[in-house]
């Protein structure tokens, strides 16, 4: 199913990627609620290989954001197997209005000493490339949820960093039509599909974006031994609702 999107405006991509071009292959992935696969094809267990439901999610999400996607049960479990590259000591900063979910993970590692964490106002710029410097977890959300605020994700993403840190930008507000973080120097974007992209309030999901080899297996490694794995008709749900996503926004 693989398409090259920057030959094809972004429009056009959503309602044609994650497609086969096999001679009387259906036309929409069908859902595949299979957990074992015949043994020889590269694919033998979905939490570990994924479904061919799965990768046209990832295929159409990476292609919009110039880089690979994992696709997770939820926005949260994206934002987890992110955190969980920090190692003990870690250095988290925040935005100051910033989604619940991320703000209780983050104290709850806090409090388990697993790392620290700062809070920064999401338009103070020039704090932000000051952290830069000395976090390992950079986290931005523009527009934040739930004030709208908007970062300069161009400066940020630029600013130097401390050796091996990580710039993660939670893009759902945005989407991926309106925001691409790894353009500017992201480690990886991140987009609850439980929003704008699945559009329906149907189902849970999340994914996460990079153009970093070496972090795309990180997170699919985290997402296999969590478990953290979208379900098959969510995955579903996902891809039909996002090839509709230039139309609603």
């Amino acid at each position: 199913m693989e398409k090259n999107q920057s030959a094809i405006k972004p429009e056009s991509w959503l309602v044609s990627a994650g497609r086969t071009s096999e001679a009387g292959a259906p036309l929409n992935v069908p859902l595949v609620p299979a957990s074992n696969f015949i043994i020889g094809s590269g694919r033998e267990y979905s939490r570990n290989d994924g479904t061919p439901t799965w990768e046209a999610l990832e295929e159409i999400i990476g292609g919009l954001e110039s880089g690979k996607s994992v696709a997770f049960s939820s926005g949260m479990a994206a934002i987890a197997a992110v955190f969980d590259q920090l190692a003990v000591g870690a250095v988290v900063v925040l935005p100051d209005d910033c989604y619940q979910g991320v703000t209780g993970l983050a104290f709850a590692g806090a409090e388990r000493r697993r790392w620290s964490v700062q809070r920064l106002a999401l338009d103070d710029t020039a704090s932000w490339i000051r952290a830069c410097e000395v976090a390992d977890l950079i986290w931005l959300e523009s527009p934040s949820n739930p004030l709208l605020t908007v970062a300069d994700l161009e400066a940020v993403c630029a600013a130097p960093r401390k050796v091996g840190a990580i710039v993660a930008v939670d893009s759902t507000f945005a989407t991926p039509l309106n925001q691409q973080p790894l353009r500017f120097g992201a480690t990886v974007s991140l987009q609850s599909a439980t929003k704008f992209i699945g559009g329906h309030s149907d189902l849970l999901a999340g994914v996460a974006t990079t153009a970093d080899a070496a972090f795309e297996h990180a997170l699919r490694t985290s997402r296999e031994l969590t478990g953290a794995t979208p379900g098959t008709l969510e995955a579903f749900l996902a891809v039909r609702g996002v090839r509709t996503l230039a139309l609603r926004l």
